[in-house]
């Protein structure tokens, strides 16, 4: 359960500082989102660093390569709100 707690812990502030270094007008906003948005990142980092070899089966994401996993999520966010291929009504408010 803690470690539940602490991946929750670590994406929201992955998330915050995620949003912090690329602002945009079509970012996701709210608690539940950023987290979302970090917990994405600590998964992409996680698996793109056991792909390479950086990472060992058991292991993941560090904070730091969490916050750049967060900061991939929310450019491909940005960009599928731009295309069109996703909505963002409802979701910045």
């Amino acid at each position: 359960m803690s470690g539940i707690l602490w991946i929750v812990i670590v994406g929201f502030v992955a998330g915050i500082i995620a949003r912090l270094i690329s602002p945009g007008p079509k970012e996701p906003s709210g608690f539940v989102l950023t987290t979302v948005l970090g917990i994405a990142g600590a998964f992409l980092a996680t698996f793109i660093g056991q792909a390479i070899g950086h990472y060992g089966p058991e292991q993941g994401a560090g904070f730091i390569t969490a916050t750049l996993g967060a900061v991939v999520v929310l450019f491909i966010w940005n960009r599928l709100v731009a295309r069109g291929s996703i909505s963002d009504r409802g979701l910045n408010q």
